[in-house]
């Protein structure tokens, strides 16, 4: 690698490290503000939040990381240009596909990032994301049995105790069942435990009584029990009751998808060849992405006002090559014998960012009357 290539590269890579921080930054404060809620207000300790929202950071990362190699590609090439560090460059006989050589070095360090990311590290990390969930969901201490608070299990259930005893008993319970719209049942018991079942968890309350009012004609009903048992299961029911889904999937299962896989992962095949190839094809777009905007900036000579022309052609050319994907991802989950289109948009930005090179080193005519700059 020459000095050039040394030099290109590694401004390349260190405004990348720097673009893709601040993004991953801005997406990970905005995902861990709800998450952060979620988990506490179960009562999850911090830990757990931490452990959280490093699962879902490999995702966010995938997400970021085409937009962070555009915007490093985008940067440096705006200011060598305005340094004249590239004109120099080209004075001395590097043409566009010389200059661009360090930058498809670089969008192809990308494009091994999001491989990797997108076939081992996101899967990987969703599956654990998943199986912590529903641990945590399955935890009846931890999800609402808290003391001196009114809690919301679900819509129309309200749940009240006043005390937990170190040995697990509830003292002076309250709940309030308003889910049937022609009863509403308000229970209420000196003490109550928590037994699991083969069926789930079982909150059995003791020496109390339960007030059944009926909506329609205003008569209360008022029962005495020694104990009664009420169901804790549809309160714990959560994204573990659903199954896997196709994210957690392994790109190979994926790529030999079935109708049986389809249905266990609750998917159609069409979506599943859609999802692996997706996992293939996306990382293109971490290589086409920077060259697309390094050739674009190309295109521009030197001025005084910059170069946001080029700079706004090449984010508009980023957005078609977004809707080229958006539309190739809806045929292909339309019809699984078009999982082809899937490569349509990586191919496309290809092709752009050839076509860019290719302007970029035919001659330019300077039009009559201006003065050609020494």
């Amino acid at each position: 690698m020459s000095r050039f290539d040394r030099y290109l590269l590694s401004q390349l890579m260190a405004l990348f490290g720097f673009f893709s921080l601040v993004l991953v930054a801005v997406y990970w404060v905005n995902r861990a503000v709800g998450l952060f809620d979620q988990l506490i207000g179960d009562g999850q300790s911090a830990l757990v939040f931490l452990e959280f929202t490093a699962l879902t950071l490999p995702n966010v990362i995938r997400i970021v990381l085409p937009v962070s190699a555009f915007a490093a590609a985008v940067y440096v090439a705006n200011r060598l240009t305005q340094d004249s560090e590239l004109v120099v460059m080209q004075a001395t006989g590097f043409s566009p596909w010389r200059l661009a050589r360090p930058v498809v070095l670089f969008g192809l360090i990308v494009t091994a990032m999001m491989v990797l990311l997108m076939n081992w590290i996101v899967p990987a990390s969703r599956t654990t994301l998943a199986a912590r969930t529903a641990e945590i969901q399955a935890n009846v201490s931890s999800r609402f049995l808290r003391e001196g608070a009114f809690m919301h299990p679900t819509d129309g259930v309200t749940f009240y105790i006043r005390q937990i005893a170190p040995s697990g008993e509830l003292i002076e319970v309250f709940l309030s069942d308003a889910r049937d719209p022609k009863q509403r049942i308000a229970y209420s018991a000196q003490k109550a435990l928590v037994v699991r079942s083969d069926d789930g968890p079982k909150l059995v309350m003791f020496d109390g009584m339960a007030q059944a009012l009926e909506r329609e004609t205003g008569r209360l009903i008022v029962t005495r029990f020694a104990d009664v048992t009420y169901d804790l299961a549809p309160f714990l029911a959560g994204a573990d009751a659903l199954g896997p889904t196709p994210d957690e999937a392994a790109t190979w299962d994926l790529l030999r998808a079935d109708d049986a896989l389809a249905e266990r992962l609750r998917s159609s095949r069409a979506g599943l060849l859609q999802e692996a190839h997706n996992r293939l094809a996306s990382p293109f777009l971490g290589l086409v992405g920077p060259l697309i905007g390094f050739a674009t900036l190309l295109l521009g000579a030197f001025s005084r006002f910059g170069l946001w022309r080029q700079v706004l052609g090449a984010i508009l050319l980023l957005v078609a090559v977004q809707l080229v994907d958006n539309v190739a991802t809806g045929l292909a989950l339309r019809d699984a014998a078009a999982w082809p289109a899937v490569y349509l948009a990586p191919a496309f930005g290809g092709l752009v960012a050839v076509i860019l090179l290719w302007l970029a080193g035919r001659p330019r005519r300077v039009p009559s009357g201006q003065a050609v700059p020494a």
